[in-house]
């Protein structure tokens, strides 16, 4: 009896010991690390560092990174193309999952309607289909885009 008596209680305080584990893990789970912090940004923020786009975009394309790193899965971008211009056709590695700021940008995805975006907008490109992006308006697009995948751009030849 005192045996089955100390199993009893062992097995209560595993139990135990168990669910402290659990519920210490789970609070950790919600914490932020030094290196993780929430923040905003503006397309015209000074923390913003505006770099090139391909060779093959047109003058005035810049590209912001805003989290990640764009050799990495996960990156988030401003993709700045000048007013009146046009991105030639490509395709990316990743999906986008976009929403314009600024301008009005139509998008022709390779055998579908073309898709005019207005600020405000959300758009969804699968991965690898090709599409030409026209800014439209005379002020700058600015396109938030979500990448999946590595940030990557792939010039297409036009047919």
């Amino acid at each position: 009896m005192f045996k089955d008596m100390l199993i009893t209680r062992l097995r209560f305080f595993s139990s135990l010991l168990v669910f402290f584990a659990f519920f210490m893990n789970f609070f950790a789970l919600g914490e932020a690390t030094a290196e993780e912090r929430a923040f905003s940004r503006a397309v015209d923020s000074p923390e913003l560092e505006w770099g090139p786009c391909p060779a093959f975009m047109p003058e005035g394309c810049a590209i912001a990174v805003l989290q990640g790193d764009p050799a990495k899965p996960n990156a988030d971008v401003f993709f700045r193309l000048a007013g009146n211009t046009t991105a030639k056709r490509h395709w990316h590695t990743s999906a986008e999952r976009m929403v314009l700021i600024s301008g009005e940008l139509h998008i022709d995805f390779d055998g579908q309607e073309p898709v005019v975006l207005k600020p405000g907008t959300y758009a969804y490109g699968p991965a690898k289909l090709p599409h030409t992006a026209a800014c439209k308006s005379e002020d700058p697009c600015v396109l938030f885009i979500a990448f999946e995948e590595p940030v990557d751009a792939i010039p297409l030849e036009v047919p």
